[in-house]
């Protein structure tokens, strides 16, 4: 006999929305006319010295690897990944300048990707950081996470979800995060016209453009008499 409560205990589902298709902030054209992305937001001095001042505290803070023993927690010394999280995650970047990576691109992007490197045998070896704007994150016909990459060549790489530590900001599906300058683009385009302007006016010799006429003669206001109540 068939158990009528089956159908309440059945495994879910993998999710089939595709993550390209959510919700997103993109860059572009902000409302005071301006070009607003990761790399023009970034020369406004505000945007700058935020990300510069986050991106460096955060990556200054200690990392390590712990585990658990009778005694509590304490640093795994000898274990594979404490020296790449810890001291050099690749042979061409410290731990500190890998984080601070990680998190510029998390504070302007709102997502941060690196690649995981395996030995023959599964072991990590290494961590590469890759360029968000290059990467494309969707869904297969089966439900399945897709990362693609787009190289320097022009060529598209794919990589599968366990060879890529991807780090997402704040967002709606908890897949992808939103960029916090995509988010407040008009904010950031009116910084960027603010700045123009003002670079523009002191160049010019703080000396506005132009000529004011009227139509009919001015008069000295103090030749005139001043009424009396």
């Amino acid at each position: 006999m068939k158990n009528p409560f089956l159908f309440l205990f059945r495994a879910r589902y993998k999710p089939t929305d595709a993550v390209s298709a959510a919700t997103t902030f993109s860059f572009g054209t902000s409302g005071s006319g301006k070009l607003v992305n990761a790399r023009t937001a970034i020369q406004v001095s505000t945007v700058y010295a935020c990300v510069r001042v986050i991106a460096e505290t955060v990556a200054s803070l200690p990392f390590a690897v712990f585990e658990q023993d009778k005694s509590g927690s304490q640093k795994a010394l000898n274990h594979p990944l404490y020296r790449i999280l810890h001291d050099e995650p690749n042979p061409e970047m410290t731990s500190f300048v890998w984080r601070e990576a990680m998190l510029t691109h998390l504070l302007l992007w709102g997502n941060s990707y690196s690649q995981i490197l395996r030995a023959g045998r599964g072991n990590i070896i290494g961590l590469y950081p890759l360029l968000p704007d290059r990467m494309e994150v969707d869904r297969d016909d089966k439900g399945n996470l897709t990362y693609t990459y787009s190289t320097t060549n022009g060529q598209t790489v794919k990589l599968r979800p366990e060879d890529v530590l991807h780090i997402p900001g704040l967002g709606f599906d908890g897949i992808m995060g939103y960029s916090p300058i995509a988010v407040e683009r008009n904010a950031v385009g009116l910084s960027i016209a603010a700045e123009e302007f003002g670079s523009k006016f002191f160049s010019n010799g703080a000396t506005p453009s132009g000529i004011l006429t009227h139509p009919n003669t001015v008069k000295n206001p103090t030749s005139s008499p001043i009424p009396t109540l």
